[in-house]
């Protein structure tokens, strides 16, 4: 499924075959993108250490004087020459946005652990292949992609594009597979109308508690399956770690690669059990409230493991990107309280409920259900949507009409 972007775009991917003669070319390009980058980086360190040394001459450091320094040096370097301009540009482009990011963080003075870091140094060993390509770098043969460069690429066409792409990303993971990200405009995919809304409620126990039995999401635990063989890929590169100053040795190498291969399928697991439910979710119902959950705290919890094995954050934005493909009304609701509201009568309990207490007992008006199951429900009814039983069927004129 295409990842939807702002704007009516989206990124399809598809996997690459490439060749030796394509794969020298991609990774002589990508290094000297990544020269680029790192020129980028002192430039912007020099104009930093000026601008604090004399706060009455402050120079600039955007791409308009990026682009003049990669041009100057261009004429200047054969070996840069010999690569296309435009991938070099773009990564200017992006040295850009991610520089005016760090800064706007630093001027609304938020806290160090929420700012956005300056652009570091791209290190050979560490920073994989990323090339992008504009309208005027690439186009499309048949089954193939031809770059700015004279690179001819294979590419696997898992599904058709929606229209003509506007840019191209080609990229290498860590396993070493190739891939191609195209960002094509996309329309909305109406589905027919169900009347009914659900209400959906994040957790540990189950990823995705809802007001309807049969869409709840139990906790496949794709990571906790695989723990053994990645425990084993673990000791096997802990026993063949090479000193410091020697090269990696080929079993160290494999083992490596194995452990990577490892989280790349637990990876696709998470991502294709929380599509499959986004799209019988969004299928089934009208509309949606969900928890505007955000999971990062539970990364110092005593649940940290198991909340990453949950894909919360994965599953709720496949559920977003499903709904707004298939033009769903889709509300966000603030998860302040959730557990501690009566979704009945609305009371609120005097002190926060622990993890351990797992059904709510109203107070106010006797309601006795299951927390997550009364939590799901706070959440129709904090999004306007109110609920007519647990299966979430909407009375007569629930939905504003704007939402229906």
């Amino acid at each position: 499924m295409p990842v939807l972007k702002e704007g009516g775009h989206a990124r399809y991917t598809y996997r690459l075959r490439v060749s030796s003669t394509a794969r020298a070319q991609l990774l002589a390009d990508w290094d000297r993108c990544r020269w680029v980058w790192n020129e980028c980086v002192a430039k912007s360190k020099v104009v930093h250490a000026h601008n604090k040394a004399h706060p009455e001459g402050k120079q600039t450091c955007g791409p308009a004087q990026l682009d003049k320094m990669l041009t100057e040096a261009r004429e200047l370097t054969p070996w840069l020459r010999e690569g296309s301009s435009v991938p070099q540009q773009q990564l200017i482009r992006d040295f850009g946005k991610s520089r005016a990011k760090a800064q706007k963080d630093v001027r609304e003075r938020l806290p160090q652990r929420r700012r956005a870091g300056m652009p570091k140094w791209k290190k050979k060993r560490d920073a994989l292949p990323t090339l992008n390509y504009s309208r005027r770098g690439f186009r499309l043969k048949g089954d193939r992609l031809h770059l700015a460069g004279g690179i001819v690429l294979t590419v696997v066409w898992s599904r058709s594009l929606p229209a003509e792409p506007s840019s191209v990303r080609v990229y290498q993971d860590s396993v070493g597979h190739w891939y191609c990200s195209f960002v094509a405009p996309t329309h909305v995919q109406p589905l027919p109308e169900t009347g009914r809304v659900l209400g959906v409620d994040w957790g540990v126990k189950e990823t995705a508690t809802t007001t309807s039995d049969a869409h709840d999401l139990v906790h496949a635990q794709h990571g906790k399956k695989a723990h053994a063989r990645l425990t084993r890929y673990d000791r096997m590169m802990a026993r063949r770690k090479p000193k410091k100053g020697q090269a990696a040795s080929e079993g160290y190498r494999e083992a490596k690669k194995l452990r990577a291969k490892t989280y790349q399928k637990i990876a696709r697991q998470r991502q294709d059990t929380g599509r499959k439910w986004a799209k019988r979710v969004v299928t089934d119902h009208d509309a949606i409230a969900v928890e505007d959950f955000k999971p990062n705290f539970l990364a110092k919890s005593s649940l940290a493991r198991k909340a990453a094995d949950a894909a919360i954050g994965a599953t709720k934005k496949a559920l977003i990107d499903m709904g707004r493909k298939h033009g769903r009304d889709i509300r966000l609701v603030h998860p302040a309280h959730t557990t501690m509201d009566c979704a009945s009568c609305g009371a609120r309990t005097k002190h926060a409920l622990p993890l351990s207490e797992r059904t709510y007992n109203c107070t106010a008006c006797a309601v006795v259900s299951p927390r997550d199951k009364n939590s799901a429900r706070v959440m129709l009814v904090r999004a306007g949507l109110i609920p007519a039983g647990a299966e979430g069927v909407r009375p007569l004129g629930a939905l504003l009409p704007e939402a229906a």
